[in-house]
């Protein structure tokens, strides 16, 4: 019997390397980067064309290469960064792999120019498929500049499964975010077809977030800080009011490498714990540093995940640090039951000066002098005293006080004779028993009144625990889930208004400015015709922010920012392309922000319309997610639970 194991040729084992390392165009942006950011660079330019598909270009003014290492660059197993296996639990470096650049180069064209900055020469290589097909001197300037072009194109399978070019330009800029959030202090610099999509200057970590994320960002922050032995955390967390219903913006750096963690993720939300509303996610730019033999990155292809020596105390750490932040910075609701609000120091206080309390002295007060007013308690005057002549207008009739006893007696006899008058009228109006009405209660033998029993008769459908809608047919009862056959209801509508372009809006007395980031103001020029057609009206639509004139009519002012939240998100996650797919799928978004939700109280008028659109509808049984919208249940199944 023959040998059947055989050793694959290099060109072979490349490819199947390649496709441990190179998955879509960002894994080579992210392989080229992080190289250029272990060669020292201060500025690096990443040029894209057709979401990397045709073009990926990395450029940057670092240490460069000499003519060998320059060569060796693309064989398998070459790297600067690791001598010896005890390397691989001390990096302090980003690539290491040394099958990067061998598994780029066994995929697609690749030029490499590169200089050193005591040369006065470079060296330009160019590789196709894993073969060298040129080797030559040029003038260059120092760092290194690669061009990787025409990707997969000698792996047609592979090819075919890239996403359209919004997905996978969408996949680059998450690495490009990642890697340049990672390392403020270089200047980075993004070019797609031609056009700039980002220049960020050398900053801090809080200005590199709101240089990529927008200028609203900065009001969201809230910095976290604590250093202990076994880590060091630094980052910021968002203002749990500016919770969002993605996970966009959650990020992860380990020793300034991008990581995924659902663990510290859970610590994160732990924090927030009783913060946030429902279905919100934080953002947050959290910075690690722990010892690097504390931890091992090779448990992953793309070291996008990490395993800890001691996670439960970095769990720990993590979620008190952030709780911390977040009482100090009175974001968390803190109660002091010793607190003295008496104590507290105004801010007007700040930078006052000191001085000492004087004490004055009224010298001229005499206790025992008389005072001008008579000090005895006043008492209210009689109506006979109203009533009788002032003193002093009349002095010849001043008495003295003992003797007016007679005027208490004046206007007696008046008042007598009124109160018998008064006693006599009650009393022949309480002897005519003719206008006086007796209250009986009418004896019926229903236990329900006319109304009532009328209202009852033609009540057609029923609602059960404010989230089921109950309604009679022929051969039994129907129950709908209200929040299902509602998004039913309006995905027909609002795909027939997006095609046939006939929504009805309602104009706002005052515009809406809705803040968003350039990538989400790009995503939303894409659709702004659809949306419009659904009866959304823009204004101005800068560059961070988005003026709305007008909106539909089936949604409230206050559901406009989570429902372009929420239609975002689907868009980012599933990125159709152009078409009626982008058409179905902003329908199934607006559809499901804004259907009725489950605990809300429904008319009797409202759940009859509601049922007779469901059964309307061209497929009322399923939702556009393809969830059932309604059960019946008919007499013989009834019976049977007797």
């Amino acid at each position: 019997m023959s040998n059947i194991i055989q050793l694959l040729p290099d060109h072979v084992a490349n490819q199947i390397a390649a496709g441990e390392v190179v998955q879509r165009p960002a894994s080579v942006v992210k392989e080229l980067m992080e190289n250029a950011i272990d060669a020292e660079a201060s500025t690096i330019k990443l040029i894209v064309k057709e979401a990397g598909k045709t073009l990926v270009q990395v450029i940057d003014d670092g240490k460069g290469m000499s003519e060998t290492d320059a060569r060796l660059c693309f064989e398998r197993h070459a790297t600067s960064k690791i001598k010896s296996a005890e390397d691989l639990f001390q990096l302090n470096t980003k690539g290491f792999r040394g099958e990067a650049l061998a598994s780029i180069a066994a995929i697609a064209h690749v030029e490499l120019k590169t200089r050193q900055e005591d040369d006065e020469v470079g060296t330009e290589i160019k590789i196709e498929g894993s073969e060298v097909t040129s080797q030559e001197i040029c003038v260059t300037a120092k760092g290194t500049s690669i061009c990787v072009k025409n990707l997969f194109y000698n792996i047609p399978a592979r090819r075919n499964f890239l996403k359209s070019n919004t997905v996978e330009l969408r996949h680059i800029l998450d690495e490009f975010h990642r890697v340049s959030m990672a390392h403020p202090g270089i200047r980075f610099e993004m070019y797609h077809n031609g056009n700039e999509v980002f220049n960020l200057p050398q900053s801090n970590y809080r200005q590199r977030i709101v240089n990529i994320f927008g200028g609203k960002t900065n009001e969201k922050l809230v910095p976290v800080e604590e250093e202990t032995d076994l880590v060091t955390i630094s980052g910021f967390v968002g203002k749990p009011q500016f919770a969002k219903k993605s996970r966009g913006e959650q990020f992860f750096f380990v020793n300034d490498r991008f990581i995924k963690s659902a663990y510290l993720n859970h610590a994160v939300n732990s924090a927030f714990e009783g913060l946030l509303k429902e279905k919100t996610h934080p953002s947050y730019f959290l910075y690690l540093s722990v010892n690097p033999k504390c931890i091992d990155i090779n448990i992953h292809p793309t070291k996008t995940e990490i395993k800890f020596d001691d996670e439960h105390s970095l769990y720990a750490m993590l979620r008190s640090t952030i709780k911390h932040s977040l009482g100090q910075f009175n974001v968390a609701p803190v109660l002091d039951f010793e607190r003295d609000s008496s104590m507290d120091t105004p801010y007007d206080y700040k930078n006052k000066s000191v001085f000492t309390p004087t004490i004055e002295v009224d010298r001229t007060f005499n206790p025992f002098k008389e005072n001008s007013y008579d000090a005895r308690p006043q008492r209210t005057p009689s109506r006979s005293e109203l009533s009788a002549p002032s003193t002093k207008e009349f002095p010849k009739y001043k008495k003295e006080p003992t003797a007016n006893w007679e005027n208490l007696y004046v206007g007696l006899e008046s008042s007598l004779d009124e109160m018998k008058s008064g006693d006599k009228e009650e009393e022949e109006s309480q002897d005519d028993f003719s206008s006086i009405q007796f209250e009986s209660t009418a004896v019926t033998g229903s236990l329900f009144d006319e109304k009532e029993n009328a209202s009852l008769e033609k009540k057609d459908t029923y609602q059960l625990q404010r989230k089921y809608l109950v309604t009679t047919i022929k051969s039994g009862m129907v129950i709908i889930n209200q929040h299902r056959a509602h998004e039913r209801i309006l995905y027909e509508e609002m795909l027939k208004n997006i095609t046939m372009a006939n929504a009805v809006s309602q104009q706002l007395l005052f515009p809406l400015l809705l803040p968003f980031s350039k990538q989400e103001i790009a995503i939303l020029r894409n659709i702004q015709e659809q949306l419009e057609n659904t009866g959304f009206v823009f204004g101005d639509v800068k560059e961070e922010e988005l003026e709305i004139m007008g909106i539909p009519t089936v949604v409230t002012e206050s559901e406009v920012s989570v429902l372009l939240e929420q239609l975002l998100s689907d868009i980012e996650h599933e990125v159709p392309d152009s078409g009626f797919s982008q058409t179905d799928l902003l329908a199934k978004s607006l559809a499901k922000s804004i259907a009725v939700k489950t605990g809300v109280h429904i008319e009797e008028a409202q759940q009859q319309y509601m049922v007779n659109s469901l059964f309307a509808c061209t497929e009322p049984t399923i939702t556009p997610d393809n969830k059932t919208t309604f059960i019946t249940l008919t007499v013989d199944e009834i019976d049977k639970k007797f």
